[in-house]
């Protein structure tokens, strides 16, 4: 399947975590950060990405905690991080719990990467 048709499956599946994420970044409502959700970045869709900031969120559910998932996991976020991009991740659970923790990491790592 092509990328941008992967991508398109992904945004119609989300769970309740990642459409949460996407009501807290959607339209700018972080300081004007515009993200896209499932975005094709090299051979990878982000969960959510702002160009601007070169920034990547991963929402992670339990599927993450196995072993296999944890590596490629891992090499991925490398992969990311070579091409320019900062990774953060946060479990369904933390968002769905505290969401304010996501506005503000990402208000941290604009405040530490905006000119």
């Amino acid at each position: 399947m092509e990328r941008t048709a992967f991508a398109r499956t992904l945004r119609q599946k989300s769970g309740l975590a990642e459409q949460r994420v996407w009501a807290l970044l959607r339209s700018g409502r972080i300081d004007d950060h515009k993200f896209r959700r499932q975005h094709p970045i090299s051979r990878y869709v982000a969960d959510f990405a702002c160009d601007r900031l070169r920034l990547v969120i991963e929402i992670d559910g339990g599927v993450h905690d196995r072993d296999e998932v944890v590596t490629s996991d891992h090499l991925r976020q490398t992969d990311l991080e070579a091409l320019g991009w900062t990774v953060l991740r946060f479990t369904n659970a933390q968002v769905l719990s505290e969401p304010e923790a996501l506005a503000s990491a990402v208000r941290a790592h604009a405040r530490l990467n905006t000119p």
